[in-house]
């Protein structure tokens, strides 16, 4: 059957300006990055935060995060690098090849973001329900990357917004095959609905104390749940059913719990409070503006000169 429209995949995924390869799969990756921060920083200062905090957050989270998805994606696949005819230990540090498992990513960032937290004297729930629909829509933008890549893409089909792989690249088994499922933009739509609907629900039930990203996390899983029953990438079992999937119900499960005991034992939203350090910090700026500060020249009264008395008139004789 001929199809009437696809969606063709990229020639190519790297452009090298002379020695440096620029990779599409970092651009999404990057580019996700710095959208999720500049929103989380909008949302933190609406909440009462200091602007910039967030950044200062992200300088902890983000390191930890992609350390963390690359742990996750490698334990979780070890066969691929390991495994017999594996590509070896040194492929399982090329991250630029593709490969970083998001429940790492988010266990490992939330640690760093704890972190950096702990270290300015603010409470983490209000920022990482600021920062929710920024990592949704980071997700959404980085998964162009498989795209560029072609990889992680569903099982064959002929509708009309099937994805165009190319020979290479196509799973032992499906060679005949010309079209599949483009599940990186399944997941890309399905997250920028995501963080649509946080919005949208935070704003309408002002929630707080971590229930914006719990109500992520269970949305994510809804849609990694039937996105990963598309999928036909190797991927471990267990009773039969792909180790994503397994996590995404059990992960799934947990935020749904979250969310219902948070709800009543800490209903609306919490206050959020300037950082010690900020606050520090500013009152140290004060002291060094006051003391470089001209001293107000000291004020002269005049005086006067006192004038000399007049003689005393003679008495007068009758």
């Amino acid at each position: 059957m001929d199809l009437l429209a696809f969606i063709p995949s990229p020639s190519q995924g790297v452009w090298n300006l002379g020695p440096l390869p620029v990779r599409a799969y970092a651009l999404a990756i990057i580019a996700g990055i710095v959208v999720a921060i500049w929103l989380g920083n909008r949302r933190y200062v609406a909440r009462g935060g200091e602007p910039g905090l967030i950044t200062d957050i992200a300088l902890w989270a983000v390191p930890f995060g992609i350390i963390g998805g690359r742990l996750y994606h490698v334990a979780s696949d070890w066969q691929i690098y390991f495994g017999t005819d594996g590509r070896g230990v040194a492929a399982a540090f090329r991250i630029w090849d593709g490969g970083l498992g998001i429940w790492g990513a988010v266990a490992l960032g939330g640690l760093g973001a704890w972190i950096g937290a702990r270290r300015l004297g603010v409470a983490l729930p209000p920022i990482a329900d600021a920062i929710a629909p920024g990592i949704a829509l980071a997700q959404a933008i980085g998964r162009w990357g498989n795209w560029f890549n072609q990889e992680l893409f569903g099982a064959p089909t002929t509708l009309p917004w099937g994805l165009e792989i190319a020979p290479q690249y196509r799973p032992e088994g499906y060679a005949d095959f010309a079209t599949f499922h483009p599940t990186f933009l399944y997941e890309s739509l399905w997250m920028v609905g995501v963080a649509l609907v946080l919005i949208w629900a935070d704003k309408r039930f002002q929630m707080g104390h971590g229930r914006v990203f719990a109500l992520y996390v269970l949305l994510y899983c809804v849609g990694r749940g039937w996105i990963e029953y598309l999928r036909i990438d190797t991927a471990n079992t267990i009773l039969g059913l792909r180790l994503n999937l397994w996590t995404s119900i059990l992960v799934g499960l947990g935020a749904l719990a979250y969310l219902i005991i948070s709800a009543r034992m800490r209903p609306g939203r919490e206050e959020v409070k300037p950082p010690e350090k900020y606050l520090e910090r500013e009152r140290l700026e004060e002291v060094r503006e006051q003391k470089a500060a001209p001293k107000e020249a000291a004020k002269v009264t005049e005086v006067a000169p006192e004038q000399p008395e007049p003689p005393a008139s003679p008495p007068s004789v009758p």
